[in-house]
């Protein structure tokens, strides 16, 4: 077989199969990304180009962290009880008018103020996302679609870093205003092409229009109704979202401790731009290639492995000095277990969502990466200015090997029996496989 045929079928199976809405949601994921230039050069602008301290930069990016926390919890309830369009569209209308605001503020308050209102608008899109790919797509397809999704975001974070540090040689504000340009584009394809995907909102008549792993056409309204209450009961799944803020925290550190120690290094902010934007572009090569590679292998294992490659890759920047090479190297270590980790996440979290409270599950989840970018950032800063960057590597180090020993005590405790009442309904299908049992991994390739 040739390498143009074996390449052919490599994409084939990567991409085909999946809903024709689940790609435009894909089209405007990307186009949003191509220009999301703020969140990863904020910290540098306050302080290289506003000169404020690294203690104050990282405020301003907890503050946003916190309205991204309060947005995910709302931002899920509203994609249950409003919709998941109008909430996708509302929250990509508020993120363009307070990016572009952002951008010509200029006292400390306003500043502080503004990013809160930026991470609050900008987060109630995610649950909703999120929601609609586990609507669209079967559950046979789910941890594809999402790895796909997560790729989309990749290819616009690589292209954007490495660009905006250009942009941002000759000025920050055209990074405020094309970030919220791109966003406003971002909601025109969702206004045109994406419609509504709530299991009660769309038609029963038509097979193909019923939520994705239901058995009969009322099945999801046969489904008890679940408050926020439910989720937060759920101690299985609370469990997984723990875990998961551990990581988060951690990962936080790439967008904004990693690029003041990089700054005090002597970096420039071009150069930032380019090391970070590896993170995207290894991504973009080998997120495809490894999810295919996962198939087959035990969730236990990957969570393992991606929580150790992710907290001893960030560990590894406190032997980094001066030199950029060297901050590469580790940025493709935890972008190597960024890449293991999202996939499967996403997809354990999907699966434990009951189709009438997707919103609410996916916005919890959520919210370990939103309080973490309200933590992370503020802590990060914090142990950089007072303790230095081998106290804040060395953490990551420590929070990333506290992570591997969680999933492994999550993995050999046994799933819980589904309640007889569910049996037969979405929720029943979807709960049916183990939360971080050491079960093979969902298949990626299509069928």
């Amino acid at each position: 077989m040739s390498a143009a045929v074996r390449l052919r079928s490599t994409v084939s199976q990567a991409v085909g199969g999946l809903p024709r809405r689940f790609w435009w949601l894909w089209t405007s994921t990307l186009v949003n990304r191509l220009g999301g230039f703020v969140v990863t050069f904020l910290a540098l602008y306050l302080t290289g180009d506003r000169g404020f301290s690294p203690a104050y930069a990282g405020l301003v990016a907890s503050l946003f962290g916190l309205g991204s926390a309060i947005a995910a919890v709302g931002g899920g309830v509203l994609a249950d009880r409003w919709g998941r369009r109008p909430t996708l569209l509302a929250a990509q209308l508020g993120t363009a008018v307070s990016t572009a605001a952002l951008g010509f503020c200029q006292d400390r308050v306003a500043i502080a103020v503004t990013a809160f209102l930026v991470g609050l608008a900008s987060n109630a899109s995610r649950p909703a996302i999120s929601a609609i790919i586990a609507d669209l797509v079967p559950a046979e397809h789910r941890v594809r679609a999402y790895s796909l999704n997560y790729w989309a975001i990749n290819i616009g974070f690589g292209v954007s870093a490495a660009v905006a540090g250009l942009i941002a040689a000759h000025g920050y504000l055209a990074l405020f205003l094309i970030d919220a340009a791109s966003t406003l584009a971002c909601a025109v394809v969702v206004f045109v092409r994406v419609p509504e995907s709530r299991p009660e909102s769309r038609p029963e008549s038509r097979p193909e229009q019923r939520p994705a792993g239901a058995a009969a056409a009322g099945a999801v309204a046969a489904e008890p109704p679940a408050g926020l209450g439910t989720v937060f009961r759920d101690g299985r799944f609370m469990a997984l979202v723990a875990v998961n803020l551990l990581l988060a925290v951690v990962a936080q550190q790439g967008s904004t401790t990693l690029a003041v120690d990089m700054g005090l290094a002597g970096i420039s902010a071009a150069r930032y731009g380019l090391v970070i934007g590896l993170n995207g572009v290894l991504i973009v090569l080998l997120q495809l290639p490894l999810t295919r590679a996962m198939e087959g292998r035990s969730r236990t294992g990957l969570l393992v492995a991606s929580s150790l490659l992710t907290g001893w890759g960030f560990g590894l920047t406190a032997l980094a000095g001066g030199s950029a090479g060297f901050y590469a190297a580790t940025v493709a270590v935890w972008t190597i277990g960024e890449i293991m980790a999202a996939p499967t996440m996403m997809g354990l979290v999907a699966e434990l969502s009951p189709a009438r409270a997707r919103g609410r599950y996916q916005g919890v989840y959520s919210l370990s990466w939103s309080l973490a970018s309200f933590v992370g950032p503020a802590a990060g800063g914090y142990l950089l200015e007072h303790a230095g960057g081998r106290a804040v590597w060395g953490a990551c180090a420590v929070f990333g090997t506290v992570a591997a020993g969680a999933f492994l005590l999550l993995g050999r405790r046994p799933a819980p029996a589904a309640a007889p009442a569910a049996a037969g309904t979405p929720a029943a299908a979807d709960r049916a496989a183990d939360t971080v049992a050491a079960e093979p991994a969902a298949s990626t390739a299509g069928a």
